[in-house]
């Protein structure tokens, strides 16, 4: 098989750069508790199913509930924005929910992740919002499914996805791009920070990344 191109240093910086400029990571510290509305039950086992394996990818853990929060990765499924607005406390979870609502309905947007977070800067709590448009309902549910999970195990910065993307296809089957899966590996590394704020970091990330692809390559 051949190997992946490995993301280098400058790459992994863009990752979590956000839109301002600043270097921003972090990944979760608690263990992932998901749960998921607006979805039958084949959907909902395909979900589960597909963060279970992100999860595995990174070496973390999920739990069957979280002590302060019941859960803690709320995943939504919906035809229209507008219908989080009906979604009783839900505006106590999202800071600015009616406003952030309104901007993505008017820009034809269908999906959108917020996050909440630890005091150390680790991830605490994650909202994945999922519009059901013409373009998702022709997109196999696996598919779907894991690319949320994927972009909802780290967070990530405005552009990490343009060098590569989330996933990739093997043998007709959506899998998490092979450059991205080091990422995310390393990124869990017990000897990494659950979050960041200096570039610096990405520099020991990528050393991670690249020690990973050397021993996949043997």
């Amino acid at each position: 098989m051949t190997q992946p191109a490995v993301p280098q240093p400058e790459e992994i910086t863009r990752m979590f750069t956000r839109a301002g400029g600043d270097y921003l990571f972090a990944r979760w510290a608690r263990p992932i508790v998901p749960v998921v509305f607006g979805v039958d039950d084949a959907t909902l086992a395909t979900v589960k199913a597909a963060i279970e394996a992100v999860v595995a990818l990174a070496g973390h853990r999920m739990a069957e509930t979280d002590p302060e929060l019941g859960a803690n990765l709320m995943i939504f499924f919906f035809r229209d924005w507008k219908e989080l607005l009906d979604v009783p406390g839900l505006d106590h979870l999202v800071e600015g929910l009616a406003g952030t609502v309104a901007r993505l309905d008017a820009a034809g947007a269908n999906q959108y992740r917020a996050f909440r977070f630890e005091k150390d800067g680790a991830i605490r709590a994650c909202f994945v919002f999922i519009r059901v448009d013409a373009a998702l309902d022709d997109t196999p549910a696996e598919t779907v499914a894991l690319s949320l999970a994927a972009r909802s195990i780290l967070f990530w910065g405005d552009h990490a996805f343009e060098r590569h993307p989330a996933l990739a296809e093997l043998d007709g089957a959506a899998v998490i791009h092979p450059a991205m899966a080091l990422v995310i590996r390393a990124a869990y590394d017990p000897s990494m920070p659950h979050s960041a704020r200096d570039p610096g970091h990405a520099l020991r990330l990528a050393a991670r990344v690249g020690l990973l692809s050397a021993e996949a390559g043997k």
